[in-house]
């Protein structure tokens, strides 16, 4: 018999329990070798089904999207951050995009906290010594790091993330809250997290001990961390970036680090994953992650079933909860 479900191709491998629920409900086309589909893959994707679950490292561009004719009613982002979709040519293209917001928070929150953690205590360091068989015992001087309790922590972003970490750091830590964001919540809010609005980034960083990173990628804040903004920080200061990789001039902050303009950098997302800027792979004070921001197991089928509630939504001709484009 054939089937009449919608078609539903998806870009990468998902959690098994998410890829069930997608054969159940659809005519699924899974990637079972797990590898990146090329850009002809992509745009025959869009071509051949009347949907695409894809992943924040499938590039949507206006070349991909241009295809016609298209079938795709909808593609449905796994993932928070659209950077890595042209949504004016989805628009020009009748494409829905939706993505999956609020389950990934507490993990990527819980994720910035670690790497907080890890580079004021030097935690990375220390391991790196004890696997290479270096650690001669404990001694007096040994890795002193700095502590965390009561040091000032700055947060460029104050949407969901950012008001996660800063909850964790206040209540867990006791740590003096700095923050800016453009747009920024209320009032009430604010005070609520203990967090002390600055009017400038620059004033945010020439002040903070610690500088979390948790705003979107836009063409406003590429760079937005560059050597000028480097350069104010203080000397035993350390940037963390659970973000996305283009915030930070990659370069800059490793000649700033190599240079002691700060003490240290705790990093998930790169500017050009999955490559990392080599001058910073040399350098000891410098944690790095692979884009672990929301690998749990909870947040990760979490983000898988609200693709799909916005594919049974877009496909039955409801308006998806995640929409953004």
């Amino acid at each position: 018999m054939p089937d009449d479900r919608p078609v539903v191709r998806v870009t990468r491998r998902l959690p098994e329990e998410v890829e069930r629920e997608l054969s159940v409900a659809f005519d699924a086309r899974l990637n079972a070798s797990d590898e990146a589909l090329t850009a002809d893959e992509l745009r025959e994707a869009l071509a051949s089904a009347d949907a695409v679950v894809g992943t924040v490292t499938d590039r949507f561009d206006a070349a991909v999207l241009g295809v016609r004719p298209i079938r795709a009613r909808v593609l449905a982002s796994f993932g928070v951050g659209v950077d890595h979709v042209d949504l004016d040519a989805a628009r020009a293209a009748g494409l829905v995009v939706t993505n999956t917001p609020d389950v990934l928070t507490d993990c990527t929150a819980d994720l910035a906290l670690a790497l907080l953690l890890m580079t004021l205590r030097r935690l990375g360091e220390g391991e790196r010594q004890l696997r290479a068989g270096e650690w001669t015992g404990w001694r007096p001087t040994h890795l002193m790091g700095r502590r965390v309790t009561g040091r000032t922590l700055g947060i460029v972003g104050l949407g969901r993330i950012g008001q996660a970490v800063a909850h964790r750091a206040g209540a867990g830590f006791g740590m003096r809250l700095l923050g800016y964001d453009p747009r920024p919540p209320e009032a009430a809010r604010l005070a609520e997290l203990g967090i002390e609005r600055c009017d400038t980034l620059d004033d945010l960083l020439a002040r903070a001990d610690v500088v979390s990173l948790h705003c979107p990628a836009t063409e406003d804040t590429r760079h937005l961390i560059d050597a000028r903004r480097l350069a104010l920080m203080r000397p035993d200061a350390v940037l963390i970036n659970t973000a996305r990789g283009s915030v930070v001039d990659e370069a800059a902050l490793a000649r700033a680090l190599r240079e002691g303009q700060l003490a240290g950098a705790g990093l998930d997302v790169y500017e050009r994953e999955p490559s990392v800027t080599a001058a910073l792979l040399e350098l000891e004070r410098v944690v790095l992650l692979p884009h672990l921001g929301s690998a749990t197991v909870e947040t990760r089928v979490a983000m898988g079933r609200r693709a799909v509630e916005n594919l049974r939504a877009v496909l039955a001709g409801r308006p998806p909860r995640d929409r953004v484009a």
